[in-house]
C-alpha cells in the first residue's frame, strides 16, 4: 500500500499539472517545449493482458488549437528501492508514447539522496541502442523556496521544497514562505499541505511555524489543529480573549526562541504583559526578522 508521502507526492504533481514540465526544465535542465496547457490523464496503463501496471501521474503537454500533445510526462514518486521497477518503467514510457503519439519522458521523484542515486541508475532493456535513463528528481534538484511571492505563485514547490529541504537550515525560511502562499489556497489544499510542512520541517522551524499559527492562522486538518490546541489550551480556560492575547504573546517568544535570540526579561514581561491585539500581531511579523530580542520593543515605540 503506498504510503502517505507517497500520495502527498503524488498529489502536487495532480493538483499543480504544470509541476512536471517545471521541473524537468528548471531543475533537471531538460528541454521542454512550448505548451498552452498541461492536463493530467488517465495513468492506467493497463492492456489486453492481465497485468496491471498504473504510473502515479502522467501529464500531456499540449498546444494549439487543436490540442496537439506535444510531450507526455510519466511521474513515478519512488521512496524506497523496488527491483520491478527497472521492468516496469520502461513500459510506462512505450505504452504512453503510444497512447499520445508524442514523445515521453520519464521523470521520477523522491526526497531521499540514496534512492535517487539507486532511481538514475540506466536500464538496459536488452534491445541494441535503447538504454532506458530514468529522469530523477531527487533532494539536491529541488529548488529552495524561501520567497515569499514565488511561494505564493507556486504553492507546491515550496511544499515539494519542505519536504526536500525541511531538515535543514533552509527550513524556517521555507516555512514561512509556506504561511504567504497558503493564504490564498482552497481550505481542502491549505488542510493537507499545511501537514505535509509541519511533518517536514525540522523542530526549531516547526516551532516557529506553530507559533504564527496560533497567532491567527488557521488550518483545517486535525494534525495541524492539535498543534494550536497544545499551545492554546491553558490560555483559552481563561476566556477566549484572554486566551486569544496569551497565545499571540506566547508566539512572539516562540518565534524568537526558535530563531536562537536570547528573550531578556523585561522583554519578556514587556510581551506578557500586553493587551493589544495589534501590537502583538506586530511584533510577532517583527521577530521574524529582528537581530535582537530588544529591537522588538524599540520598533513600537515602547
Amino acid at each position: 500500500m503506498p504510503s502517505v508521502t507517497h500520495e502527498a507526492l503524488v498529489e502536487l504533481f495532480k493538483n499543480r499539472p504544470t509541476l512536471a514540465a517545471e521541473m524537468l526544465q528548471d531543475a533537471l535542465g531538460q528541454p521542454v517545449p512550448a505548451f498552452t496547457e498541461a492536463r493530467v490523464v488517465s495513468s492506467d496503463l493497463t492492456e489486453i493482458q492481465p497485468s496491471d501496471r498504473r504510473a502515479d501521474v502522467i501529464v500531456v503537454l499540449l498546444v494549439g488549437e487543436q490540442q496537439r500533445p506535444a510531450m507526455a510526462i510519466v511521474v513515478e514518486v519512488q521512496l524506497g528501492v523496488d527491483p520491478e521497477k527497472p521492468y516496469s518503467w520502461p513500459v510506462y514510457v512505450t505504452q504512453t508514447r503510444a497512447r499520445h503519439r508524442c514523445p515521453t519522458r520519464l521523470l521520477v521523484v523522491t526526497i531521499d539522496a540514496e534512492i535517487a542515486r539507486w532511481c538514475a541508475r540506466p536500464i538496459d532493456t536488452g534491445h541494441p541502442g535503447w538504454t532506458l535513463t530514468p529522469l530523477v528528481l531527487g533532494p539536491e534538484g529541488v529548488p529552495v523556496v524561501t520567497d515569499a511571492a514565488q511561494a505564493t505563485a507556486a504553492p507546491e514547490v515550496v511544499v515539494l521544497s519542505a519536504m526536500a529541504h525541511g531538515q535543514g537550515e533552509a527550513a524556517e525560511a521555507i516555512g514561512v514562505a509556506f504561511l504567504a502562499a497558503a493564504a490564498g489556497l482552497d481550505e481542502e489544499r491549505r488542510a493537507v499541505y499545511g501537514d505535509l510542512v509541519l511533518s517536514s520541517l525540522n523542530a526549531a522551524a516547526r516551532r516557529t511555524l506553530e507559533a504564527m499559527m496560533k497567532a491567527g492562522y488557521e488550518f483545517q486538518s486535525e494534525f495541524a489543529r492539535s498543534y494550536v490546541a497544545k499551545g492554546m489550551e491553558k490560555g483559552m480556560a481563561k476566556g477566549r480573549q484572554a486566551g486569544l492575547l496569551e497565545g499571540k504573546a506566547q508566539a512572539v517568544l516562540a518565534v524568537l526562541e526558535a530563531r536562537g535570540l536570547e528573550v531578556p526579561p523585561e522583554v519578556r514581561k514587556r510581551v506578557l504583559a500586553s493587551t493589544d491585539l495589534a501590537e502583538l500581531d506586530r511584533w510577532i511579523r517583527r521577530a521574524a526578522s529582528v537581530g535582537d530580542a530588544r529591537e522588538l520593543l524599540a520598533t513600537t515605540g515602547s
